[in-house]
């Protein structure tokens, strides 16, 4: 088995550009690829700590934009008046409480979410964090939006992507770059929310 190497080029320029860490890659590299986040959207980040997601995103939606995050953890750390952090639980929070006064839907909703990992079931129970997300969809994501949710792969992955299908019209998997090649994460993104699922 290849050996995990902690501090690689990611980890170096995350420190070098301000990153709060090196995840901020991933999502850089997904946005570049896919086209998710656009200058002014309103963007959801399931699972924000440590932050640097959310530091992307405020860049990518500038100032006439929206960036929403939610976190199990507390993050400590100052973002621009338009990043909102919650600290809470996706599955037991009121959809509201993320939409916020407005009341509009997000135009891209993300999660780089992760069960802790054990070395057993860990692929099951990421599989049923995404399936949460989904379910979820239709109270926080406008028609037409977007969608990139991490999850391990194994034996249910693609039933998950075909159940993304079923709610989007385009859905794929991706890997980004700076994820660890020893990783079994990758994303499902979809393009062009549908609604509730067939």
């Amino acid at each position: 088995m290849p050996r995990r190497i902690l501090h690689d080029e990611f980890f170096k320029r995350a420190k070098d550009e301000g990153y709060l860490a090196r995840s901020a890659y991933k999502l850089i590299d997904l946005n570049d690829k896919k086209r998710l986040i656009r200058t002014g959207d309103r963007v959801l980040d399931l699972g924000c700590a440590p932050g640097s997601w959310l530091q992307v995103c405020r860049k990518l939606v500038g100032s006439s934009g929206v960036v929403v995050g939610i976190d199990l953890q507390e993050i400590d750390c100052s973002f621009e008046p338009n990043v909102h952090v919650i600290q809470g639980d996706l599955t037991e929070i009121d959809p509201g409480a993320l939409l916020g006064e407005s009341g509009r839907l997000f135009d891209c909703v993300l999660s780089d979410m992760a069960p802790p990992t054990t070395g057993h079931g860990d692929h099951f129970r990421s599989v049923h964090l995404c399936e949460a997300i989904l379910d979820r969809l239709p109270l926080l994501l406008r028609p037409g939006g977007s969608l990139a949710m991490k999850v391990f792969e194994g034996e249910a992955y693609p039933d998950l992507v075909r159940l993304t299908a079923s709610m989007f019209k385009e859905a794929k998997g991706f890997k980004p770059r700076a994820s660890r090649m020893v990783s079994s994460e990758t994303y499902i993104v979809g393009k062009g929310f549908m609604g509730l699922r067939a």
